[in-house]
């Protein structure tokens, strides 16, 4: 069997069972609960490991701007854990942008400020 039609009917059956089988969207929802939860310790742990190969660099930048990419830092995380809330209403559309951006903006200017000396 070719290997690209025997993963769209394991696809298709996948799909079946969610839309037919009684709780399968439930099951499915626990299932992306689950991916999501595996996918943000992964990356708490890539987090964790830059930390730790560069802990020396960070004490270098001094203490104002250690403090506004540890405050960057939060607000993406708080703003990244709040999506679902912020996407409700046009305002919070604004406003999740605005804090991404500005927390992706000040964590790499002083990461560029630090590389240039």
């Amino acid at each position: 069997m070719n290997p690209t039609v025997r993963n769209v009917a394991i696809i298709a059956v996948l799909a079946a069972m969610v839309a037919i089988l009684p709780g399968g969207g439930t099951g499915a929802s626990v299932v992306l609960a689950a991916l999501y939860l595996f996918f943000l310790a992964a990356l708490v742990w890539v987090a964790a490991v830059m930390y730790r190969e560069h802990r020396g660099s960070l004490y270098l930048l001094g203490d104002g701007k250690r403090a506004l990419l540890y405050s960057a830092a939060g607000v993406l995380a708080v703003t990244l854990t709040a999506t679902n809330k912020l996407w409700g209403t046009p305002a919070g559309e604004i406003a999740w942008l605005v804090l991404v951006g500005a927390s992706v903006y000040v964590g790499f200017s002083i990461i560029w400020a630090a590389r240039r000396y």
